[in-house]
């Protein structure tokens, strides 16, 4: 199996960004939304491309989460009771691998910029946490654009173990929606720091990855709100059963370990979640383009949406520099 292949999960791994972006997919943090897209750490996160090129990778995602009405989140500015959202995003991504012998390792860097279609629908808007509604059964959608995230990556190999370390940068320049409940922007600046390390076997078609990370989130300046520091883990085991075919389980934990500075106090998060992947590897205009499926359900929640994820991830080679003869 190529690199693609094995990298694909990463989807822009970024993408994170954006995250659960919207107001949707509440991991505590204001609007629920994090700049880590959890589920993104999958199979051969940690392998990193075999030659300096241009890479580019599309995902598309698909949440669908609600929360009951006897819970409340803070949603840019307002306090809105019992969430029910659907958030249809892609995350395009464009990967710079300039050396693969920088501090004895390779190096990237990139950008993924979000765009998408929140949708989000609540029992209530709140003036206060416990206070009287002001607006019940409201719906707010919209096409919108997040805020773009550049990322850098440096790995290593050391026979069949792969180490990657890397960041992500939330640059809150997107399309914000002030007071509105949909958005795909954070609207403030946020940092992770993560290490991956993925145990590839090629010969027996076997990949065990982990990947742990924590953000470092910043103020959201037109609300006013102070959105708390996040960790989060991952795990997938996959097996390879072609050089175009492989098939996966993975899973991710997420808890906020600092307190929000809003109007409902701590509001720390929590949530688990287990899924599935699959992968295949075709040819196309002569490079290696790899698809990959993935179903994640979430459960154990707290102080956050429940849901379930689907994502679609493209991937291929823009160029890369082919060694001499």
């Amino acid at each position: 199996m190529n690199w693609l292949a094995r990298h694909a999960s990463q989807a822009g791994v970024i993408g994170a960004l954006a995250l659960v972006m919207a107001s949707g997919e509440a991991q505590a943090t204001e609007s629920g939304a994090s700049l880590y897209l959890l589920g993104s750490g999958g199979p051969g996160t940690a392998v990193m491309p075999p030659l300096e090129g241009v890479y580019y990778d599309k995902l598309t995602w698909v949440y669908d989460g609600s929360a009951k009405a006897d819970r409340s989140f803070p949603v840019n500015g307002n306090i809105a009771v019992g969430l029910d959202t659907t958030i249809v995003a892609d995350f395009e991504t464009l990967l710079f691998v300039p050396s693969t012998n920088f501090l004895g390792g390779t190096l990237a860097i990139g950008v993924t910029q979000p765009i998408g279609a929140p949708m989000i629908d609540v029992d209530a808007l709140l003036t206060a946490p416990g206070g009287a509604a002001f607006a019940a059964s409201v719906h707010d959608s919209a096409l919108t654009t997040g805020d773009p995230v550049v990322l850098t990556q440096m790995g290593w190999a050391a026979g069949k173990l792969n180490i990657q370390v890397s960041t992500m940068t939330n640059v809150p320049i997107g399309h914000y929606r002030e007071g509105a409940l949909a958005n795909l922007s954070l609207h403030r600046w946020a940092v992770d720091g993560s290490l991956a390390l993925s145990w590839h076997d090629a010969d027996s078609g076997w990949d065990l990855t982990a990947k742990g990370g924590y953000t470092g989130n910043g103020h959201n300046r037109d609300s006013g709100y102070d959105s708390g520091d996040e960790i989060h883990f991952e795990g997938a085991i996959e097996k390879a059963f072609s050089p175009k075919f492989s098939l996966g389980v993975q899973g991710y934990y997420q808890k906020q370990v600092s307190d929000d500075g809003g109007a409902l106090g701590p509001f720390r998060g929590e949530v688990f979640a287990l899924g599935g992947t699959a992968a295949t590897t075709v040819m196309m205009g002569g490079m290696p383009a790899t698809f990959r499926g993935r179903v994640m359900e979430e459960f154990d929640a707290t102080n956050r949406l429940e849901g379930t994820s689907f994502w679609l991830d493209f991937t291929i080679p823009l160029h890369m520099k082919m060694p001499a003869g």
